[in-house]
């Protein structure tokens, strides 16, 4: 059973992506692959981006629990999160939606084996804006926060496309 802060965050991220899901899952597939502009995520590209970073932080928060003397974290320029938005061209919205549909599992599974030790472990980041930071910092703002994020940015979207959820 997870800590109380855990079962919060559990929370937290179940919300987050069932709006995602369930905004996602009422759209055509037209204005889930269209850029509001040249600069901004088409909804597809969001929904790759929230698929492949919750396993990313998680990975991270784990090489932390084994050695706390690592640099955690990444640009904007990673490879991996690049990756998953260039590459939404070649995957279905269906698979997509799947993953996150599993990714609600996983991340529950992966969060819950948190315990208080392991959320007091504090370790410096690569982003010198974030510093020496516990491991909570990473579950509350670049896991919770983050896919959260990731849904007001799938709704300034639509505004955009005058589409109203």
């Amino acid at each position: 059973m997870a800590i109380p802060y855990m079962e919060n965050a559990i929370r937290s991220v179940h919300k987050s992506l069932d709006q995602i899901i369930e905004t996602a899952e009422g759209l055509s597939e037209d204005i889930i692959r269209k850029k509001p502009s040249e600069e901004e995520w088409s909804i597809m590209q969001i929904l790759c981006h929230v698929l492949e970073v919750g396993p990313y932080w998680m990975g991270e928060i784990e090489k932390i629990k084994k050695n706390p003397q690592i640099k955690w974290g990444r640009g904007l320029n990673d490879e991996a999160r690049l990756e998953a938005v260039n590459t939404t061209d070649s995957r279905s919205v269906s698979e997509v939606l799947a993953g996150l549909r599993s990714l609600k599992t996983e991340l529950a599974g992966r969060l819950e084996k948190l315990d208080e030790d392991t959320l007091q472990i504090e370790a410096e980041s690569k982003n010198p804006n974030f510093g020496t930071k516990p491991v909570s910092f990473i579950v509350d703002h670049l896991i919770v926060e983050h896919i959260a994020k990731h849904y007001g940015q799938i709704n300034r979207n639509l505004s955009k496309f005058h589409i109203n959820q």
